[in-house]
């Protein structure tokens, strides 16, 4: 009986340790791409890097998109006004 719990523990190891590097890769992708990422770092004033570093990237990220999206409405209205 211990000789096959010797046996079976290193399987039982290995494929949880396969499995859990299938879970972190399925983790991985959920989170923000690292170029998104490193956009954000570029652009990110000081209080916005400390907004990330209170509440994470997914979150800080969202902001960034907010903002993002309304600069490109308010550069639209602008050629739009001049025009």
């Amino acid at each position: 009986m211990q000789g096959l719990a010797v046996v079976l523990f290193p399987v039982v190891l290995m494929l949880f340790a396969l499995f859990m590097e299938r879970v972190e890769n399925r983790l991985r992708k959920l989170l923000e791409p690292e170029e998104e990422v490193q956009q954000y770092l570029d652009r990110a004033s000081n209080a916005e890097v400390n907004e990330l570093a209170k509440l994470g990237v997914p979150p800080a990220a969202t902001r960034m998109r907010r903002t993002r999206r309304t600069r490109a409405r308010e550069d639209e209205l602008d050629v739009a006004q001049a025009s």
